[in-house]
């Protein structure tokens, strides 16, 4: 009786063993284009109003044909401390076209500060240069 408890405790271990074996998972982008278009507009140099009506810009020469069709998200935020602290509540522009190349929206009335980006989310999220927001 003793010999077969030391059979079933080793049995035992050896499955433990294997169910505990780690599994080494890589997720894969195979078959997934991405692209991130270059901002052209605002630009560093940039200053917004608030209130005024201004045009994001971005490159759409290299949109991959299966994205053609993609519609996009435009967030405004602002660098600091290394973080783009984007204001996800209130878009600047949603369902636009990502193969346009631009997008059109009025200014909001937001702080004035000088370290404002536009996001672009379509395939992936491009920032643009820091730029300013005034009164």
């Amino acid at each position: 009786m003793i010999a077969q408890l030391a059979k079933f405790a080793a049995l035992c271990a050896v499955a433990l063993s294997v169910q505990a074996t780690p599994i080494s998972f890589v997720p894969s982008d195979e078959g997934n284009i991405f692209w991130s278009p270059d901002i052209t507009s605002p630009g560093l140099l940039s200053v917004w109003t608030i209130g005024a009506n201004e045009t994001v810009t971005w490159d759409p020469s290299k949109v991959p044909q299966s994205n053609i069709n993609d519609t996009g998200l435009l967030l405004l935020g602002y660098q600091e401390n290394g973080s783009e602290n984007l204001d996800i509540s209130t878009p600047l522009a949603t369902g636009f076209p990502i193969s346009a190349g631009q997008v059109s929206l009025t200014v909001p009335n937001v702080t004035e500060r000088h370290d404002y980006i536009v996001v672009l989310f379509g395939d992936s999220g491009n920032a643009s240069p820091i730029f300013t927001i005034k009164q």
